[in-house]
């Protein structure tokens, strides 16, 4: 059974804490099943008529399943910023995959699915699972009962991948390394810590993943940066140099070019979220 934190705002998520319109219940994965998944997520959102709460996730280089009473996908790593309208009364039960995942997930090289998605029922590990997490869910999205439901359903059929490979180990292994290891601001340094050729690292991580070791170092910096910039109080020369940017100006448009936002505006919604964190009371999901 996986352990629920509070509702947490997390580097990926460009959330505001000032929208109360939702909440989010996170459980990490059980143990014999942390090779092929991280987490679930279950949002649960309440906007009123006429508006809409936009969500706007930097994502993991991951592939993650959605169902919602409207769609349900098995979407592939998103290269850009993806963002989600939040409409009405609604739920979501998310599941952010393990690195290693993705191809059994996608029947083949992880590229197929990179920036794109398909129905979850036409995956043949989650074929049928939609209907029953519709029937669980729908009455009551915030019973944590009903969660726990859910997640047993996907753990039976995540069970069913057995245990890992050695290839599948590494993949994971070189992504925790790269989220992880701050020294690692280049693929010549990740190559050093792999003890790999740059040649065997580009082909390995664009066939499990569908992304390039480049775009994976960019990304854990541009996570990192994320967060620094919402709850630290460093500058932003200090953080662009910190993070092995070659100046202030080149970290600035990085970031306004995935984020779609300003280094200051991200450090102003964090002001923001800081104190919108100390009077919010912990979100019932």
């Amino acid at each position: 059974m996986g352990t629920r934190p509070t509702d947490d705002i997390e580097p990926a998520h460009l959330r505001d804490a000032a929208d109360r319109t939702f909440s989010i219940a996170r459980y990490e994965a059980p143990p014999h099943l942390s090779a092929w998944l991280r987490r679930f997520w279950i949002p649960v959102w309440d906007v009123p008529e006429g508006r809409s709460s936009v969500q706007s996730v930097l994502q993991h280089p991951v592939c993650i399943a959605v169902t919602t009473p409207a769609y349900s996908r098995l979407a592939g790593p998103d290269r850009g910023i993806s963002r989600t309208d939040l409409l009405g009364r609604s739920w979501a039960l998310g599941l952010l995959f393990a690195p290693a995942a993705g191809v059994h997930l996608a029947g083949g090289p992880v590229g197929a699915l990179t920036d794109g998605w398909r129905d979850l029922d036409d995956v043949p590990i989650a074929a049928g699972l939609t209907s029953q997490v519709r029937d669980l869910m729908t009455n009551d999205p915030l019973d944590e009962q009903r969660h726990a439901q859910v997640r047993s359903l996907w753990e039976e059929r995540l069970e069913r991948l057995g245990d890992p490979d050695e290839e599948s180990l590494f993949v994971n292994e070189i992504v925790d390394i790269i989220e992880t290891d701050r020294t690692i601001r280049s693929v010549a340094a990740l190559r050093r810590r792999l003890d790999i050729s740059e040649r065997s690292l580009q082909r390995l991580t664009v066939r499990r993943l569908g992304l390039s070791p480049a775009w994976l170092v960019r990304r854990r910096r541009l996570h990192e940066a994320s967060a620094r910039l919402r709850w630290g109080s460093e500058t932003l020369a200090a953080i662009a140099a910190e993070l092995g940017y070659a100046d202030q100006a080149h970290f600035s448009r990085d970031i306004r070019t995935v984020t779609g936002m300003t280094p200051r505006q991200i450090m102003r919604r964090g002001r923001a979220d800081q104190q919108t964190a100390t009077e919010r009371p912990a979100a019932r999901a």
